[in-house]
Order: structure tokens, then C-alpha cells, then sequence
């Protein structure tokens, strides 16, 4: 018998017809039902979620707080929380419904400044924070080497490569290499944390680095600090 013939005979609509047959699929009831099967059970697997309050998750959640607080860790992404938040609740949400539940509840958090990036506009630059351990294929030393990272602001278009050091030359050289990775060179480079061979490029009056100044003069762009050293004396350098 079709939709359209049983809700005919019963005389209601075809919508209600219809979702009778999706509940009951869903319940995964089929005819003829069970003899044990009593009408309160019945209704109970058919309109099981009728009495849930608006608003209320069905499914157990992670202390989104703490979530929060790993995910300022180096090396945290909220793809290995999310694993390890199934691994104890294996039924739990899905990757994307977690990702929405915790920008949810980064929202309710204290506001803070959005920015509206212009596409070529700035690059952030920083140290991952987070060493890269190499082997010596040959001797089976091992050496640690620095993460640098530049993103585009705009698209989040991102530069990373490794260096030995923090120093200047290799700090140079990874903004050279990330312009010629990106195809050009940005109004801003914004920088979050401040080393002090970073301070002589930013400040040169305050610190003699003279490959950093030549170094904004030829990119002839400006170069600002989101958290700049507070320093009673400027540090030493060593070219």
C-alpha cells in the first residue's frame, strides 16, 4: 500500500504518514511486530526523543575549559583532543560537530578584538616553540632544530622551514626564503614573541644589529611587535 492509499484510509496527511514510516525505521521496527511488543514500549521507541528539552545535548561532552587550556600546548590540535575525546566516549560526536560545540563555546568566553585582515596586507611570523629532533644518518647525532613560521593574514596561507639556530642570519634567511615562497613581500610583518636580535631590527636606535636594519631597508616594509621585551638596558648582540 502506498503513502498516498494509507493516508487516505486513515484520513490524515501524507507528511504524518511518512514520518510514522521514518520513525519506524529509525526504531527498527518492522511489520509484523514482536507479540511481546506492548503499546508503551511502543511509543516510547517511536517518540523517544519527544520529551528531550530544547537545547539539550543527547550526547556526553568534554570539559570544554579544559579543551581550551590544551589547546594553547605546542604540538596540540583539536583533531588529537577530538581522538582522545572518542577514545573514552567511542559514541560520541563526530569531528565536526565537535569543532562547532567548541567555537560555541569559545564565543561565551571573554570577547576579544577581531581583526579584518586585507589580503597582502600582513604576515605573522614566530618560532613554533617546538623543536625538530634530526639524525645524522651517518654519526646517529641528534640535533634539534628550530621551526619558523610565517601566515598570511588574510588567507592563512602559511611558510614554515627549519633552521639550526634562532639567530640572526637564520632569522634573515627565513624571512628571505618565505617572501620568495609567498611571491612578495607584505606591508606588516608582525612578530608575538620579541628576541633580542628582533629588538635591533624593530628598534635599531636602541640596539646595534646592522644586518637586521639593512635587512628593513631593503624589504622596505615596517616591521611591529605584537608583545615587545619591557628591558631596563638593551641586550647585548653578537653579530
Amino acid at each position: 500500500m502506498s503513502v498516498r492509499d494509507i493516508a487516505d484510509l486513515l484520513g490524515i496527511a501524507r507528511s504524518t504518514v511518512q514520518d510514522g514510516i521514518g520513525r519506524a525505521a529509525t526504531a527498527g521496527l518492522s511489520w509484523p511486530l514482536p507479540a511481546d511488543l506492548t503499546d508503551d514500549v511502543l511509543e516510547c521507541k517511536l517518540f523517544a526523543r519527544q520529551g528531550t528539552k530544547q537545547g539539550v545535548r543527547r550526547l556526553p561532552e568534554p570539559d570544554w575549559s579544559v579543551i581550551a587550556v590544551e589547546l594553547k600546548k605546542p604540538g596540540v590540535t583539536l583533531t588529537i583532543l577530538w581522538e582522545e575525546y572518542r577514545a573514552v566516549y567511542p559514541d560520541g560526536y563526530g569531528f565536526s560537530r565537535f569543532c562547532d560545540l567548541f567555537r560555541g563555546f569559545e564565543r561565551r568566553l571573554t570577547p576579544t578584538m577581531r581583526q579584518v585582515h586585507i589580503a597582502g596586507d600582513k604576515v605573522f611570523v614566530d618560532y613554533s616553540g617546538k623543536k625538530l629532533p634530526i639524525v645524522d644518518r651517518k654519526t646517529g647525532e641528534i640535533r634539534e632544530a628550530e621551526i619558523f613560521v610565517g601566515v598570511l593574514g588574510a588567507s592563512s596561507y602559511a611558510f614554515a622551514e627549519a633552521t639550526w639556530t634562532q639567530t640572526l642570519p637564520d632569522w634573515i634567511g627565513s624571512h628571505v626564503r618565505m617572501f620568495a615562497y609567498f611571491g612578495g613581500v607584505p606591508r606588516l610583518i608582525v612578530y608575538d614573541y620579541v628576541p633580542g636580535h628582533v629588538i635591533g631590527v624593530l628598534c635599531p636606535e636602541r640596539l646595534c644589529a646592522p644586518a637586521g636594519v639593512s635587512f628593513c631597508d631593503q624589504t622596505t616594509r615596517l616591521s611591529v611587535a605584537a608583545h615587545l621585551w619591557r628591558t631596563t638596558s638593551a641586550p647585548s648582540y653578537s653579530p
